[in-house]
């Protein structure tokens, strides 16, 4: 038996089936001795559950024929249709990995199940709807303009009920344009919203969620509404925009690692 000291790592190493045999006596009796470990081990092993059930669901599909159409001959398409779908599937968790990565999140933590959509999660239904409503405007984007910054966050904050910041995304091309207070499940959610000179816009919302529910990042698509999207102590932050999906995660990182240091 080792003696080493075990942390979050020797979790999914474990469930990965990759921690050395010797170390699985002594990894078996910390776990017992760690009710935080043990949920966290709990919780990681639904996760890969549920992923395995999405990509079960992915790979028992055909391939879309717009898609069949663009691979070279049609054996190669009938062939290789599934194979395609896994290898998006792997882009995507390569993807993941490296959003985990900047966030200072364990791999693990990870939830990008595929199957799901934004219906799924009211409030990045919520987040996304008011981002397509409200980014279509032409006169009435916001509330709130940033001439008004101080304001608009301390009202924001005041009546979200957490210390709120609008992250500045000037160095990636975006501008705040200002912001607007919106419902969410009878609660106050907030929304800030940006531009860059191209006229492509997203949005920040940011609302209350069930408490103890933290999440890892999410990526969340549907119909080409994309979102990322994370909880943490009771509020849900959405970065919510129809930009290209690399562009959309390194704006999301930014303001991630704004809101943090703004705490």
């Amino acid at each position: 038996m080792t003696g080493r000291s075990f942390d979050e790592r020797d979790i999914h190493l474990a469930l990965d089936g990759e921690l050395p045999r010797e170390d699985m006596p002594a990894y078996e009796a910390w776990l017992e001795t760690r009710a935080d470990m043990r949920a966290l081990s709990a919780r990681y092993e639904s996760d890969r559950a549920l992923l395995r059930d999405a990509l079960a669901e992915l790979t028992s599909e055909n391939l879309p024929p717009r898609l069949q159409e663009g691979m070279i001959g049609n054996e190669r398409a009938a062939k290789g249709g599934h194979a395609l779908v896994l290898r998006r599937l792997g882009a995507v968790a390569a993807l993941c990995l490296i959003a985990g990565a900047a966030f200072g999140f364990w791999a693990g933590r990870q939830q990008f199940v595929t199957g799901e959509t934004l219906a799924a999660l009211d409030v990045v239904g919520e987040a996304v709807a008011a981002h397509q409503v409200y980014a279509a405007e032409k006169l009435h984007v916001v509330e709130v303009g940033a001439s008004e910054r101080s304001h608009l966050v301390g009202w924001l904050s005041n009546r979200v009920g957490t210390k709120l910041i609008a992250p500045d995304l000037r160095a990636d091309g975006f501008d705040l344009m200002g912001g607007r207070l919106l419902p969410s499940g009878g609660k106050a959610a907030a929304q800030f919203m940006y531009e860059d000179q191209a006229g492509e816009r997203i949005s920040l919302y940011v609302a209350h969620c069930i408490k103890g529910e933290d999440t890892g990042f999410r990526l969340f698509e549907d119909e080409g509404r994309r979102a990322f999207y994370w909880q943490e102590k009771g509020f849900a932050y959405t970065v919510a925009g129809s930009i290209d999906e690399n562009r959309l995660l390194q704006l999301a990182n930014v303001t991630y690692r704004q809101l943090l240091a703004g705490r």
